[in-house]
């Protein structure tokens, strides 16, 4: 931690010198004069008093979003209370940030970049997702340095480092995806709008199909819900053309023991592949992970998931159809240890990984205990508009440890639909309504036997 500390505030002394630098008019080329508007000519770009040599990026994310729940879901687990009620509530989002990127005299790049999130949950929100709570806080606030053309037999860019809040995510988001809590006194539970790590530290290094990361990563925790989450790791990853990636993880993480006991000293052992095998048919693509978590009797569960997908490429509206198996074990009662499979940071990649389910994965089920066979259907009708149904049908591994009395393995079925709409190059629009059909699992926890409708609309806005 001390070293990377003392590796940003070199980079910050670096970038700082370059600064100055840009700075010195005896170095800034001379500016153009303003050409006269009225013969006809394009004026000058207006200055932005920011030094002129260093390439400058002003991003700006939005977004807002209404959701409803029929016969909701949010009842008090712990008093057993058989409530049924409508719910409903409404987050918005927004995120400005300015990137920074210095060529160097050797042809490597000194980079940063500044950000921040401010998220509100308001309208009769459910405690789950923060009721009426509004923050604006720090998102990235890093500063990297990368060799560019700098060693030209290795490839550009072969070596990367960065060092502060930042963003790092593996795969498909099975493992680790998302640094940030979300939802509770900082709202935007949905919208999820935060994702760095509160420290990262990371090293690359890219020859050829070949990449190598090194990674230290501390979690951005909910202030409630403070873990101590932090792990070490290696990554490896391997692409074989333009249509196969074949990846393996070790992670070592710790927790506060008295939060996530399970976590403290765990061991993550990760292999996964993504490929299209077949060269005369590349729409059909298959992934394949698995993960093992050891940490003597505290934790030793595994996971597993495997996924064929068949896109009709050459057709209307390109239809592809996916099959996906997802297996997270249960803690088994009859045994000492703990086989409760963590399933770590997770994150959304597309639509229902690892969000098993619009209603279900994201309001009372996690990657752990779980087994979900997922039939999906995608169309895309243009290139502004796409859609799909999404059907999910859960099962406990452990039906005794799920709650008291569960002895059924049925947990539920559920369907979803969603449109996704780019309406123009900044704004894009979805829609979704999710129904959910609590099976007998559930009805031997809750005695809940209505079925759960949602519905949801969201606005997003970049540029």
């Amino acid at each position: 931690m001390g070293r990377a500390r003392t590796l940003i505030f070199v980079l910050a002394i670096v970038l700082a010198a370059a600064v100055a630098r840009a700075q010195d008019p005896a170095q800034d080329p001379p500016q153009p004069t303003p050409t006269d508007t009225q013969n006809g000519t394009t004026p000058a770009p207006r200055p932005t008093g920011l030094p002129a040599k260093i390439d400058w990026k002003f991003n700006f994310d939005a977004a807002w979003g209404s959701f409803g729940f029929a016969n909701a879901v949010f009842n008090d687990p712990r008093e057993r209370a058989r409530v049924d009620f409508g719910s409903h509530w409404f987050e918005g989002s927004v995120k400005p940030a300015l990137s920074a990127t210095l060529v160097l005299p050797s042809s490597s790049e000194v980079y940063g970049t500044l950000s921040g999130v401010g998220e509100r949950t308001y309208g009769s929100a459910p405690r789950l997702v923060g009721p009426d709570f509004s923050s604006f806080l720090p998102e990235e606030l890093s500063i990297g340095w990368r060799s560019g053309k700098a060693f030209e037999r290795l490839g550009e860019n072969a070596l990367d480092f960065t060092v502060g809040r930042a963003q790092y995510k593996i795969g498909h988001g099975f493992l680790v995806w998302d640094g940030a809590g979300e939802g509770g006194t900082r709202g935007g539970y949905w919208s999820n709008a935060r994702k760095a790590w509160e420290f990262a530290a990371i090293g690359r290094f890219k020859p050829a199909h070949n990449t190598v990361e090194s990674f230290y990563l501390k979690k951005d925790d909910l202030p409630e819900h403070e873990t101590g989450s932090r792990l070490w790791g290696e990554n490896y990853e391997y692409r074989i053309g333009e249509n196969t990636t074949l990846g393996a993880t070790y992670l070592r993480l710790w927790a506060r023991p008295d939060v996530d006991p399970q976590r403290d000293g765990l061991n993550v052992y990760n292999a996964r592949a993504y490929t299209a095998p077949i060269p005369a048919a590349k729409d059909l693509t298959f992934e394949v992970e698995y993960a093992a978590e050891r940490n003597h009797d505290a934790l030793h569960s595994y996971a597993w998931t495997g996924q064929a997908a068949y896109e009709l490429s050459t057709r209307t509206w390109k239809p592809k159809f996916t099959y996906r198996y997802a297996f997270f074990q249960g803690d088994n009662a009859a045994t000492a240890a703990n086989e409760a499979f963590d399933p770590l940071f997770l994150g959304f990649h597309d639509w229902g990984t690892w969000w098993q389910g619009e209603i279900a994965g994201e309001y009372f089920v996690s990657n752990s205990n779980l087994i979900s066979h997922v039939v999906r259907a995608h169309v895309a009708p243009s290139d502004a508009v796409s859609g799909g149904l999404i059907f999910y049908q859960f099962l406990l591994d452990q039906p005794a440890t799920y709650a008291p009395g569960v002895t059924d393995n049925h947990l539920a079925f559920e369907a979803d639909a969603y449109v996704d709409w780019k309406i123009n190059k900044n704004f894009t629009a979805s829609f979704t309504f999710a129904f959910a059909d609590p099976q007998k699992a559930v009805q031997q926890a809750s005695n809940r036997t209505k079925n759960f409708a949602y519905g949801m609309v969201f606005l997003a806005y970049s540029y």
